[in-house]
């Protein structure tokens, strides 16, 4: 059937509504499509921004997922700068606060996550930053300069980047971290500790078990007492710094689903082709909640490559097509000279296993479950990475001892460990 008359309507020009795009004209679909987004800017990647475009080392048109032009080459309408405000699904009718309307045969939510504001005193003052967008981090680069003291609230992997590139910048960043270890949240205590250690290695200073009371602006004589200066923790202890960036966490943007009516839960609840509860639209990438078929369970990822494969699959959907095979998820952070690569997903594994050598790195931790591996943490380590997303996939049972052994090849480990799948 003859796609010409459809319009597909994505919102959100980022990495997950990019790619849909993208997919839509590479599945051959030949109708409208529009890209909306409510920054300025074409869609652009987001994980450099805490990494090379924070250092400096790449400009912004560095981070466009494609050049501008391309998109009308492959004709793609971009309504940039302006919030969607309604979805009446009934008529088909996107509305957006600059009081223009799309009528949409399919439409995608590709409306990701923001910020989670921290909620004490203070958190309003100037100098409290946040990274989510370019303009976030235009803001923030003043800050990384030589000498400047910056407070990183959160030890998950924004803070933890954002503190490499303080350091590497000659900035004097502190880390503060309400749990009792670091990304508590995402990496077994094994990884935690290891880059505690590195951090501090490298002149970072690492506060854990430290929850943060209130932020304190200048007071004095010639202050107007709006710059933050001190961090006040519940201890009663205060950490002095030129500048706050806050990194707790983030939030599904699904108040435009819900407020339409779909199903929302962690995010907006879509099944295997990302399709709602309305046929006619879709969900994909930090804002969607899928059922995960490595855990079982319903999950919403926030990472690029869940965001691109959704984005595959939806635009499948969309064509007609087959479902692309399922893949395991992925993930990856720059800190320092520390590339850490992660496969599957921890939660349910029983055993972790380290190998590694007399060095630092390379460095890697395997997730059992009942001797099936389900996770892997490779840390400078590619190879190992490469081995365990095949394992993982195929339900492999490693041998413990084969993967513990640094001397043992990985490609070795994994024939082995294949061979009986």
């Amino acid at each position: 059937m003859s796609n010409t008359d459809e319009t597909v309507v994505i919102l959100g020009a980022g990495q997950a509504g990019g790619q849909c795009a993208a997919s839509l004209r590479r599945g051959g679909f030949a109708g409208r499509i529009v890209l909306a987004g409510d920054e300025p800017h074409p869609p652009y990647q987001r994980p450099p921004l805490s990494k090379t475009y924070l250092s400096g080392e790449i400009d912004e048109s560095r981070l466009w997922l494609q050049p501008p032009e391309t998109w009308a080459e492959q004709n793609v309408e971009l309504h940039l700068g302006s919030e969607a405000t309604e979805i009446d699904r009934d008529a088909r009718i996107v509305r957006f606060a600059d009081e223009s309307s799309e009528t949409y045969t399919h439409l995608v939510l590709a409306t990701g996550s923001r910020v989670r504001r921290l909620p004490v005193s203070g958190a309003d003052l100037d100098g409290v930053r946040y990274l989510r967008t370019i303009a976030d981090v235009d803001a923030l680069k003043a800050d990384f300069a030589p000498g400047k003291r910056i407070a990183i609230i959160g030890g998950g992997y924004i803070g933890l980047e954002a503190a490499s590139v303080a350091q590497k910048c000659g900035a004097e960043p502190v880390v503060i971290e309400a749990m009792d270890r670091l990304l508590a949240r995402v990496a077994v205590p094994e990884v935690s500790e290891f880059y505690r250690t590195a951090h501090e290695t490298r002149s970072v200073s690492v506060r854990l078990d430290s929850q943060v009371a209130a932020l304190k602006a200048k007071s004095g004589l010639f202050s107007r007492g709006k710059h933050v200066q001190a961090v006040k923790l519940t201890s009663g202890e205060t950490i002095a710094c030129d500048s706050v960036l806050v990194g707790i966490g983030v939030i599904p943007n699904q108040e435009l689903a819900a407020a339409s009516g779909l199903a929302t839960a962690n995010g907006i609840c879509v099944g295997a082709e990302c399709r709602t509860d309305d046929p006619a639209i879709f969900a994909i990438g930090d804002c969607a909640e899928q059922h995960n078929w490595l855990t079982g369970t319903r999950l919403r990822l926030e990472s690029v490559p869940n965001a691109l494969d959704q984005a595959k699959h939806a635009a499948a959907a969309i064509c007609g097509a087959a479902a692309p095979k399922p893949e395991v998820p992925w993930f990856w952070s720059d800190q320092f000279d520390l590339k850490l690569q992660t496969a599957g997903l921890i939660g349910q594994h029983d055993t972790t296993i380290t190998r590694g050598g007399d060095g630092e790195t390379p460095r890697s931790f395997f997730h059992l479950a009942n001797g099936v591996l389900i996770a892997a943490d490779c840390i400078n380590d590619p190879q190992s990475f490469m081995a365990a997303k095949m394992m993982i996939l195929k339900r492999a049972k490693p041998d413990p001892v084969a993967l513990a052994d640094p001397e043992m090849a990985m490609k070795d480990v994994m024939k082995a460990a294949m061979a009986g799948v």
